[in-house]
């Protein structure tokens, strides 16, 4: 099986880490992944705030690095979800993409992960992603809470996923949103880490690294030792972060 793999700017510029984390997953599975070398933003930015043709050009240029291929697969829930509703057919021809959790529950059906990680953890679930893409479904929809990142983590070595009380709430990050709204965001990012800390959590983590990027701002601002990662580094067995 042969995927493009798109990372998204934000990943790229500031957390490699988690980008070589995806590779590296997908090819414990035996994915042949192929990066397009040409690959920018997605144009989700100018879309979210309401200038969507600004982003025609980024928009084109995406679907000739990927038009080609029979899946895409992307370490963000946000910017899965935009190329999804924006740049592909919905008429079932073309490629398909896939948040990466996405990919490894749906679509590889993965029965084990061979990490270990023993520590406490907290799982962020981001709006993108659990509401826009439903990584999670409620017990009345499928008789159980079900959440594919969650079931992933669940089958490392040693990791303790810790109860959240509050376990759907947005974290305030939002894009623009924390720009235009920095009260109000940075508030609702407190509230959420709170209901981590409270529990006592060693690391944070999540399927989208811009709402990990803003609760790990309000975490050095606070000097707290509790750590952020992408939930691939993890899946992937790589440590904590010094």
């Amino acid at each position: 099986m042969k995927v493009g793999l798109f990372i998204p700017c934000y990943v790229d510029q500031f957390y490699p880490s988690a980008a070589i984390a995806s590779l590296e997953l997908l090819e414990k599975y035996g994915v042949e992944v192929d990066y397009p070398m040409d690959q920018t933003c997605c144009g989700q930015p100018m879309a979210n705030s309401g200038y969507e043709h600004y982003g025609k050009d980024a928009g084109e240029l995406f679907m000739k690095n990927f038009g080609d291929f029979e899946y895409i697969v992307a370490p963000s829930g946000s910017c899965t979800l935009h190329v999804k509703e924006h740049l592909l057919s919905h008429d079932g021809t073309g490629p398909k993409i896939y948040e990466l959790c996405e990919f490894l529950t749906d679509v590889l059906q993965v029965s084990e992960i061979h990490a270990s990680f023993p520590h406490r953890v907290g799982f962020h679930s981001s709006c993108h992603g659990l509401r826009g893409l439903h990584l999670a479904k409620p017990s009345e929809i499928v008789g159980k809470d079900f959440n594919k990142p969650v079931s992933l983590l669940e089958k490392i070595n040693g990791l303790e996923l810790v109860k959240l009380d509050r376990k759907d709430e947005c974290c305030g990050f939002g894009g623009t949103f924390a720009v235009f709204e920095e009260g109000i965001s940075v508030q609702m990012g407190k509230d959420r880490l709170a209901d981590h800390l409270d529990k006592g959590v060693e690391v944070i983590t999540a399927a989208d690294m811009s709402c990990l990027m803003h609760l790990e701002g309000l975490l050095k601002r606070e000097k707290s030792s509790v750590k952020i990662m992408h939930i691939a580094e993890i899946l992937n067995g790589n440590p904590i972060h010094s």
